[in-house]
């Protein structure tokens, strides 16, 4: 029985691999555990192993390919008496190969001749996934890396590029439908899924280099010149491409084999943002206010995502004794300082400086001298986190989302800005891993955006504590100088309320972890980088 060979996944963020090397050529023998080719991704080189003791009777892509993990690149038999073309040859099974990377799965062509398009996997825990949305119907033509559908899983949102080009030939799995990872969803035929022409290798970089360039139609790309090198990057730096309308074959890789990583592209960003812009002259537009929708009667079932917050936030409150704690912070040092140093950071940095990563900066040292508040209770014992995995709570059109700055603790102030802005912009546009959501020892939430004077807020477990944050406003405030004079004056305060979990965290370590993230924004001297 044939037994397929897949691109494993080598750890949580890595969501494709390169084949740099077959060890093994078709009809070869090859036993159990030994070498079959070797892979290059942004982190690791790794020598892959065979599955199972047998004969190489297929081998999908060639040397030098990018594919997305979980995808079938070879297959072996346990007699060998099954034999295939190699991926660089016309394929015995009537698709064009393939060199560019596959961001959905999609398995060999079906007994219909299309292209099967299956659930994928959005994380190692993730099992299923609820199809959201179709974006395209039965009919529809569809380009490679065209959005085709989105889906809701536990984690993440997401929208599922077409790994090919074709055209929608069958619809299998419906909008509300929650189906397996691997199970086909829908076929893909005609164009480039019916194809049984062999393409030749320039050609096949060429198209490959075609479908990274932003904002061409596909007449555009046919009349592309060819190009000797495709461009080596992940699926993460062609979607910052594509947001940014940066063509990939002016950045400079750094990467293994000259390949792109998120790095090379924040880079050749700030290079950007420090070289002179253009003013723009012509007025904006004023967003025109949305008439009010009429009242009406209906029943709409719980999207995925609004179901697993219910559930969610239902057994915190019954798990965790919730308390809270509410501290004004005078937050005039703050705004003064963003209002001077703003301008100047964004053309160092390429992002706007809210006050988020203030927030985030004081509360990160709060918790490095009160960890407890950074701990967990896990089995009746308290769980010290040796990182401040820091969630920044996004409110979303159709729900909430909590994505993750990892171990926050080694970032400087800028990365923090860069990194906040970016998990937030791509939780909205549903573009998050699902490594990037979930594992926070710490939630922000930001009510205060709304306008409420503070909020108060439900724990996220396994956390121990949710710090609130309020709306910014000028207040008349009593000051009291050094000789017991007293003043009014007008200052920018701001409420904060700290949510914990009464069975792990006192109220005098609450007020001890308050106390200090006061007076890191109330006394802020440090550099904004």
């Amino acid at each position: 029985m044939p037994t397929p060979v897949i691109m494993p996944q080598m750890g949580e963020s890595i969501v494709e691999g390169t084949i740099t090397k077959w060890l093994k050529q078709i009809g070869d023998s090859v036993e159990k555990d030994e070498p079959l080719f070797e892979i290059s991704t942004d982190k690791v080189d790794a020598e892959i192993p065979s599955p199972i003791s047998g004969v190489l009777t297929e081998i999908k892509f060639p040397e030098g390919a990018t594919v997305g993990i979980n995808t079938v690149v070879a297959t072996l038999s346990e007699n060998g008496s099954k034999t295939a073309h190699p991926a660089s040859s016309e394929p015995s099974s009537g698709a064009k190969p393939q060199s560019t990377t596959l961001q959905a799965p999609a398995t060999p062509p079906s007994s219909s001749g299309g292209i099967e398009i299956v659930m994928p996997q959005m994380g190692e825990s993730i099992f299923e996934g609820t199809i959201t949305k179709w974006l395209k119907k039965v009919g529809d033509s569809v380009q490679r890396d065209e959005l085709l559908f989105e889906i809701s899983t536990d984690k993440v949102d997401a929208e599922i590029p077409s790994p090919v080009e074709g055209t929608i030939t069958e619809i299998r799995a419906q909008e509300g439908e929650t189906v397996q990872i691997n199970a086909v969803v829908a076929i893909i035929g005609g164009s480039a899924a019916d194809s049984t022409e062999p393409v030749p290798p320039a050609a096949s970089q060429a198209k490959s280099t075609a479908s990274q360039v932003p904002a061409q139609s596909a007449t555009e790309r046919s009349v592309q010149p060819v190009l000797h090198e495709s461009v080596r990057s992940s699926p993460l730096v062609r979607r910052m491409a594509r947001e940014h309308n940066i063509d990939l074959r002016s950045v400079p890789g750094t990467g293994s084999n000259g390949r792109i990583n998120k790095q090379d592209i924040l880079s050749y960003l700030d290079q950007r943002a420090a070289a002179p812009q253009v003013p723009q002259l012509a007025p904006q537009p004023k967003p025109e206010r949305q008439a009010p929708k009429d009242l009406t009667s209906e029943v709409v079932p719980l999207t995925k995502m609004r179901a697993i917050i219910a559930q969610r936030m239902v057994e915190s409150k019954r798990i965790a004794p919730h308390v809270h704690s509410v501290y004004k912070v005078d937050m005039t040092r703050i705004v003064r300082l963003r209002d001077r140093e703003r301008a100047a950071f964004e053309q160092r940095h390429g992002v706007k400086l809210t006050y988020m990563p203030f927030v985030a900066a004081a509360s990160i040292e709060a918790l490095r001298r009160h960890p407890i508040v950074n701990a967990s209770l896990v089995d009746n014992a308290v769980h010290y986190h040796a990182n401040i995995n820091l969630g920044i709570a996004v409110a979303l059109e159709w729900g909430l989302i909590v994505p993750t700055v990892r171990e926050s603790e080694k970032r400087s102030f800028s990365d923090l800005a860069r990194t906040i802005a970016d998990l937030a912009s791509r939780a909205r546009n549903k573009k998050l891993s699902p490594d990037e959501v979930g594992g926070s020892t710490f939630t922000l939430t930001n009510p205060g955006i709304f306008g409420d004077e503070f909020g108060i807020p439900i724990i996220n477990q396994p956390e121990a504590a949710i710090l609130a944050i309020g709306a910014l406003k000028k207040e008349p405030i009593v000051l009291t100088d050094a000789e017991g004079n007293d003043t009014i004056a007008i200052r920018s305060m701001q409420y904060y309320c700290l949510g914990f979990d009464h069975r792990l965290i006192d109220g005098a370590d609450a007020g001890k972890f308050m106390s200090e993230f006061k007076h890191q924004l109330e006394t802020w001297d440090r550099p904004l980088n």
